[in-house]
């Protein structure tokens, strides 16, 4: 993990931890090394790089200041404007792109921003590149065989220009209406937009595949952002399903690439119902490659306990998307995600994304003609109980005798009936508790046990 970049891009408070400095340097150094490796390959072309944004009042400010950079390195930047992560991912992987920059905070409040950096594949960019943009911002490049404390500007007809691309964003939106298999024609459909990415694109797609759409929190003002709203806020859409009489609600985050449900009777469907839900319909139809859905180590422990009784393998890699894509792309696995509903049908896309996710559950709904609160039957989530410890020391915490052997009793007193698992944080000075088991009640206990023993060991500060 690099010094400003973590597993999702550049992320700070607009203007304290993230500058619009910030944003200009990372559009110098881009626009300038995807221009030097053209160069070397004796193309005479520009480097193009695409942006898209969400609609925080500050992705404008950064949208400017990266394009006023990678023009002055003399690439051009191809506008996508307001856009879902997920489509500048699409648009830099199908229209032969240098790379793409999405300029979002994902489910962030709306004062926080981030510059994710996306590469020719459409997927997350390698770890290499992220270093070298970091040390031009510590102003210690090494480069092609020498030292950069200033990269040199374009000149007369070298000099970058913007394009409007709103037109690749309309290709996306084509390119999602057409995967959709099934007329949704007859389906009320309740879409949280988060006043964000997804506001003025979920609402026309369901519509053109026929679903009659009931839209809240699609009024973005570049504040209200996920502001009570979208898949972190989700009471609020439970509600309106139920009070509206909906068949399905779809909740989406910031910038759309995760998404969480509402089944009709507004229970919440997590991320683990679906890829439960999808992993079994890939299953039933023979699609399952490698007959393995692809969790993270907090999926729900009843999630895997329903795969055991489909005969469904499973992985775990470690929290966040990234880890998850990984994994799939070296094993050849076609289902994955996590928790918060960021799932990647690696068929379709490259990376997670919201709006496709609601249609692929729209999808099993229409093909088994079931409602949403069916094609959850045979999965029980298990109570979970999560506590975080503040401690001086997360390695000396987890390695001390009697916290491990705290957490080993809690393993064998809760058999294949329930699991814990003890984590640092990979942000902050914190121990992750968590446990599930059949009750509340005895997760709770369980917790406390393990808690107490790195409390009365002196770790918790």
């Amino acid at each position: 993990m690099g010094k400003y970049f973590g597993t999702d891009g550049f992320r700070g408070e607009a203007n304290v931890n993230l500058t619009a400095e910030h944003a200009y340097q990372i559009g110098r150094f881009l626009g300038w090394y995807y221009g030097e490796l053209k160069k070397q390959k004796q193309l005479d072309e520009p480097a193009k790089i695409v942006i898209g944004k969400d609609t925080r009042r500050s992705s404008y400010m950064f949208e400017y200041s990266l394009v006023s950079g990678l023009t002055a390195s003399g690439a051009d930047a191809y506008l996508l404007h307001v856009t879902t992560t997920p489509s500048v991912a699409y648009v830099a992987r199908t229209d032969d792109f240098d790379c793409g920059i999405m300029i979002s905070a994902s489910h962030n409040p709306y004062y926080d921003n981030g510059i994710k950096l996306i590469n020719s594949n459409g997927e997350k960019m390698d770890e290499e590149t992220i270093l070298l943009v970091e040390d031009y911002i510590d102003g210690k490049l090494r480069l092609f065989g020498q030292e950069w404390k200033e990269l040199p500007y374009a000149h007369k007809d070298a000099i970058g220009c913007t394009v409007d691309y709103v037109a690749g964003r309309n290709r996306y939106m084509g390119y999602l209406i057409s995967l959709g298999v099934y007329s949704f024609k007859g389906v009320k459909v309740g879409l949280d937009c988060a006043n964000g990415s997804s506001w003025n694109m979920a609402k026309s797609i369901f519509e053109a595949l026929g679903a009659k759409c009931y839209v809240i929190n699609n009024e973005p003002n570049g504040l209200n952002i996920n502001n009570n709203a979208g898949s972190t806020h989700i009471e609020g859409l439970q509600k309106y399903v139920v009070d509206n009489g909906l068949d399905v609600g779809f909740a989406y985050d910031g910038d759309a690439d995760r998404c969480l449900c509402v089944d009709e009777l507004g229970n919440v469907i997590t991320g683990d119902h679906i890829l439960y839900i999808y992993g079994k319909y890939m299953k039933e139809r023979g699609k399952l490659d490698n007959n393995t859905v692809v969790t993270t180590v907090m999926s729900n422990f009843g999630l895997y306990k329903a795969l055991d009784e489909l005969g469904i393998g499973y992985a775990k890699t470690a929290v966040g998307d990234k880890y998850v894509y990984e994994y799939m792309q070296q094993n050849g696995c076609r289902i994955g995600g996590e928790q918060s509903g960021h799932i990647i049908f690696s068929k379709y896309a490259s990376t997670g994304d919201g709006i496709l996710t609601s249609l692929k559950m729209m999808e099993v709904m229409m093909a088994r003609k079931q409602k949403m609160s069916q094609l959850c039957e045979g999965l029980s989530i298990y109570p979970q109980v999560l506590q975080n410890v503040r401690v001086a020391d997360k390695a000396e915490a987890l390695a001390n005798p009697e916290v491990q052997a705290a957490v080993d009793q809690v393993t064998a007193e809760l058999g294949d009936t329930g699991r814990i698992l003890v984590r640092e944080s990979g942000t902050e000075p914190v121990i992750r508790v968590m446990v599930e088991a059949k009750t509340d009640q005895l997760a709770e206990e369980c917790v406390d046990r393990v808690v107490n023993v790195i409390k009365k060991k002196g770790y918790a500060v």
